[in-house]
């Protein structure tokens, strides 16, 4: 039975020494890596059943492993956590610590280096599942929005200049779409971490005969890898992890950076929730957008931890280097700080109150109407630009939209801007109506959209 005072480190066998202690405090890692102690049990618990059947550990001490290592997972998923101490370097050591003299039993056949990997799969295909069911959540809330508020109209904007008018539906389903790509690619990485390095050992596979397959499947990944080497040193899974976040993070932020907007006097077309609005400790009339506002900042810590990730592996030589300790931190901020914007999204989206655009009758961004209708008339694309550039150049010298302009300044333009025309080119609430491709604005194509969204969602 190994000894159960020797509370040394596994690998420190050849010293003669211990380590210097601002070394060891500057290299311990269990302050956040004992997040992953349910992923590392459960690895223990399933490197066990290979080691009994390999016929490296006797029945009875199997079980007798098996048992502890169960308490232990009891234990972490109850919430109380591990008994950390001191000279615990990381969650690895203070697991076998906390077995008791059984522990020494364990590392058989295997090495820090795919034990932490293991763990570090198991952790980010679940935290990529959780993501991708975090994101459903906002696609639900978006058609929410849709669904109660979208039929209003809106000014559909380009460099945030007033462009054309489109449905409200419309413009709140384009985040829809961004956020169902966020999904598919959650999807996907939670894919690619789904595999095990288990039996890699530290680079050159375990020396004892191991079948790496038996503690994968039990684990739940679908395939073990096929080079030890590249087992243990690969991190490409957290890296497509990570984009995936920075990306959803993207969204999040222009997301978030709408809603400050239109909140704004300046455009008047979001109320804000009381919920998810702060005042001014100055100030008693403000109301601050600052859900939107966090959402848009809070991209930064996501987008700046996954490009220091990339920095950290982008120089690493084969296989397994101690660099690579700097990749769980950095992940479980990607993931925590991704995880609870999308979640504060799905509760403040359904909250906003969307109000109509006051797209006058004539407004100028019916400009493209007048100059389709040209089109329709036979009149080429690029002269019928210049016809209506000359309608605008009036109405704006006239005070402002094209309703300012009469009967007889239409027929100067353009003898096909006939009245009975006009009366349906110039009204705000037709405009939709005439983008009927398939992907447009019209009402009957965002119907159709709703219909496809809603498929999406599931």
């Amino acid at each position: 039975m190994p000894d159960a005072s020797d509370t040394s480190p596994i690998w420190g066998s050849r010293f003669a020494e211990g380590p210097d202690p601002l070394f060891f405090a500057y290299g311990r890692s269990v302050d956040w890596d004992r997040r992953l102690a349910p992923q590392d049990i459960r690895g223990s618990i399933a490197h066990v059943h290979s080691l009994r059947a390999a016929g490296v550990l006797e029945g009875q001490i199997a079980a007798e492993l098996e048992a502890a290592l169960v308490g232990l997972l009891e234990q972490v998923t109850a919430g109380k956590g591990l008994a950390i101490l001191p000279e615990d370097e990381d969650v690895h050591g203070a697991v076998e610590r906390l077995l008791g003299p059984i522990g020494g039993y364990l590392h058989a056949g295997r090495s820090r280096n795919d034990q932490v990997a293991l763990d570090f799969h198991l952790y980010c295909k679940g935290a990529a599942e959780e993501l991708a069911a975090a994101v459903q959540e906002v696609e639900a809330a978006l058609l929410t929005l849709c669904e109660r508020q979208g039929d209003k109209i809106w000014w559909g904007m380009t460099h945030l200049q007033p462009a054309q008018p489109v449905l409200v539906a419309h413009h709140w389903l384009a985040y829809f779409w961004m956020f169902e790509r966020d999904r598919q690619r959650f999807l996907w990485a939670a894919n690619q971490a789904d595999r095990s390095p288990l039996g890699a050992g530290a680079l050159a596979g375990s020396g004892i005969p191991v079948d790496p397959s038996l503690a994968a499947a039990e684990l739940g990944l679908g395939a073990v890898y096929e080079n030890s080497m590249d087992a243990v040193s690969d991190r490409d899974f957290a890296l497509d992890l990570g984009h995936a976040a920075a990306t959803a993070a993207l969204h999040l932020s222009r997301l978030g950076e709408e809603i400050v907007l239109y909140a704004s006097p300046a455009f008047g077309l979001i109320e804000l929730p009381d919920a998810f609005s702060t005042g001014s400790s100055m100030m008693p009339q403000k109301k601050n957008p600052d859900g939107g506002e966090l959402l848009r900042g809070r991209a930064g810590r996501v987008l700046g931890a996954h490009l220091g990730l990339m920095t950290t592996i982008k120089g690493l030589p084969l296989a397994y280097v101690r660099d690579l300790q700097e990749d769980k931190e950095a992940v479980f901020g990607i993931v925590d700080t991704t995880l609870a914007g999308l979640r504060l999204a799905a509760r403040m989206l359904p909250a906003l109150t969307l109000r109509g655009a006051s797209v006058p009758h004539g407004d100028l961004s019916l400009a493209t109407d007048l100059a389709d209708h040209l089109v329709r008339k036979g009149v080429p694309f690029r002269e019928a630009h210049h016809i209506v550039g000359k309608a605008v150049q009036a109405a704006l010298a006239e005070g402002g939209d094209f309703d300012r302009l009469d009967e007889a300044a239409w027929l100067a333009i353009s003898p096909h801007f006939t009245q009975e025309a006009l009366a349906d080119l110039l009204d705000p609430d037709l405009a939709p109506s005439r983008r009927g491709v398939s992907l447009g604005t019209a009402p009957q194509q965002v119907a159709a959209q709703l219909a496809l969204a809603r498929k999406a969602l599931g």
